[in-house]
């Protein structure tokens, strides 16, 4: 369980944030838990206000691929505190950003900065509106795209049902813009198209889908949904704001070999700091102000903090890749995955996993776990038990069964280590 200190800031937050928190899977209330507060990161460690340590497998929601306060990083963005934090006008850090990121994914030809990734998956849907001059998108049933209205739907009784407001506060005229089908069954797509192909504008999806537990494509899945949608001449939005840099340098579309009209990155362009950015073709992105009619706009875009920590992690990972660095996350987390599912199977534990260049997922299921559904019949119950048994060996996961883990360039033997260790004492007391 939290500490004093922890425990103490949450009771103070919730008077003044909702909730104590300011994003609320933070909260913990997924684990009927109170949530620690972080005091510092080093490395592939997490410290908290209470003194504790943790080999961190959260790394802020994914983009600490160089972990916390890389000195690399710190540097660059103290010089670049040092000259301003904002200007309001451009600089040459947001050009040298956006060549990297044309250089590093094939599919993209122009990119636009701006502060998250909702920020990001909200204009690429806009600007495939905008493009085809059709207004329907299609979702997949738990792939998450931030939260702006048209993302925050449910699908009805049906697979193409038009999805209904998941959230107080959406207008049921937007939700119903938004077809949500579920992932992995091409035939819930094609189904989809065949009522209402001339209509839809995009088809916007995670290709490894990060926000249920690191759950990966069928083999020949995100090919046909390529296909598909080529077919009907909608465009495709790739949201690699979780994939991108970290399942390999170019991304998912690299390592499956798709490419996609439009991407969506987020903060691991910036090392972790506020950003995210959309690209895509030429012809399309220059139909974006000033370069074209559709508007978006944003004061803090190409942050010169977040475009220095982000130009320095860039150029380290592709370095990096050169050495096998994302066969090498891929093999730490397997090493996870599989001693989860061996203990699991030792003790009489349904488990089940996952594992992808930089991410992986753990499930109290029987498995296979290739959608929404599958995912959430594993035993939520049994993660909170595992998560806090982990907490207090000194390994922190995702304080929710529905999310990835993910590695960082700077977990070492050691951490494995820790983390096997753990998982081996914690599988016992889950047993027991």
């Amino acid at each position: 369980m939290a500490g004093p200190k922890s425990t103490a800031a949450f009771e103070r937050a919730k008077q003044v944030l909702p909730g104590g928190v300011n994003s609320p899977v933070r909260a913990f209330k997924s684990v009927h838990g109170t949530p620690f507060f972080a005091e510092r990161g080093e490395g592939p460690y997490l410290y908290d206000i209470d003194g504790n340590r943790y080999v961190d497998y959260l790394m802020s929601w994914g983009p600490l691929i160089w972990g916390h306060a890389h000195p690399q990083i710190v540097s660059a963005v103290q010089e670049a505190a040092v000259k301003g934090t904002s200007f309001g006008v451009p600089t040459e850090l947001e050009t040298q950003v956006a060549e990297k990121i044309v250089e590093l994914v094939p599919s993209i030809e122009v990119v636009r900065m701006v502060n998250s990734g909702t920020e990001a998956t909200m204009s690429a849907v806009r600007l495939a509106r905008a493009a085809t001059k059709r207004s329907y998108v299609v979702k997949f049933i738990g792939c998450y795209h931030g939260h702006a209205d048209h993302f925050l739907v449910k699908a009805g009784s049906g697979v193409a049902d038009l999805g209904l407001p998941d959230s107080p506060g959406v207008p049921k005229e937007t939700a119903e813009r938004t077809i949500a089908v579920p992932y992995n069954d091409i035939d819930a797509l094609r189904d989809v198209f065949l009522q209402r192909g001339e209509e839809i504008a995009a088809v916007i999806i995670e290709p490894v889908a990060g926000n249920m537990g690191c759950v990966l494509p069928k083999p020949g899945y995100l090919q046909a949904v390529r296909e598909l949608t080529r077919s009907y001449e909608t465009l495709l939005i790739f949201d690699e704001v979780i994939t991108g840099f970290r399942v390999a340098l170019g991304g998912a579309q690299a390592r499956f070999g798709i490419e996609p009209d439009l991407t969506t990155f987020g903060k691991v362009i910036g090392a972790g700091l506020p950003v995210g950015a959309y690209g895509g073709r030429r012809d399309l992105m220059e139909l974006i102000a000033p370069s074209g009619p559709v508007y978006q706009g944003g004061t803090l875009s190409g942050n010169p903090l977040a475009m220095s920590a982000g130009l320095v992690s860039l150029k380290m990972l592709e370095a990096a890749d050169k050495t096998g660095f994302y066969d090498k996350l891929q093999a730490y987390g397997q090493q996870v995955v599989d001693a989860f599912v061996d203990h699991g199977k030792q003790h009489g534990i349904p488990t089940y996993g996952h594992a992808l260049g930089g991410l992986f997922g753990l499930f109290f299921h029987d498995g296979p776990v290739h959608d929404f559904e599958s995912a959430r019949e594993s035993d939520s119950a049994m993660y909170e038990r595992f998560f806090h048994a982990m907490l207090d060996a000194g390994v922190t996961f995702a304080p929710s069964p529905l999310e990835s883990a993910f590695v960082s360039g700077v977990h070492g033997d050691k951490e494995l280590d820790i983390t096997l260790s753990a998982i081996s004492s914690v599988f016992r007391t889950l047993g027991a």
